[in-house]
């Protein structure tokens, strides 16, 4: 498992995941001082749910490592996700008037970045075994004759 390269850009994401989970998203400016707001309080609770499935979907592809194909398909999804949260973190960037976001805000986009890196991983993984099948397969039937 540890020594596949998609498992690392899995790690990668699960560490982006947590780093976004425990920062600041943004400070405004208010006559009374700063108010900063943490990415599960960003507009409404949806994003922290967001965030939070992104999460477990990236631990899940962690998790199911001996199945490719369904491995592939949860770093896919959680890398379209991911990419959503950037989109709606670029959405509040340029509707919100004042606030200041800090640079976690790039996170989804690395962690949509990573996730896709790690599905590709698993499809090279994939193409291989299924090579060596066919060519497993050749063998035996030459040995038949």
């Amino acid at each position: 498992m540890w020594q596949r390269i998609q498992t690392l850009y899995l790690l990668i994401s699960t560490g982006l995941v947590a780093a976004l989970c425990f920062g600041t998203a943004y400070k405004v400016a208010t006559p009374d001082g700063f108010i900063t707001a943490s990415y599960w309080q960003i507009e409404s609770p949806y994003f922290g749910i967001l965030l939070g499935i992104v999460a477990f979907l990236i631990v899940l592809a962690l998790v199911v490592y001996k199945s490719r194909i369904l491995q592939m398909r949860l770093a896919v999804l959680s890398g379209i996700m991911a990419l959503g949260m950037q989109l709606w973190l670029a959405y509040l960037y340029f509707t919100m008037e004042g606030p200041v976001f800090r640079w976690t805000v790039i996170f989804p986009l690395l962690i949509c970045l990573s996730n896709l890196m790690a599905a590709r991983g698993d499809f090279q993984d994939q193409l291989m075994v299924e090579s060596a099948y066919r060519v497993r397969e050749r063998r035996k039937r030459n040995r038949k004759k």
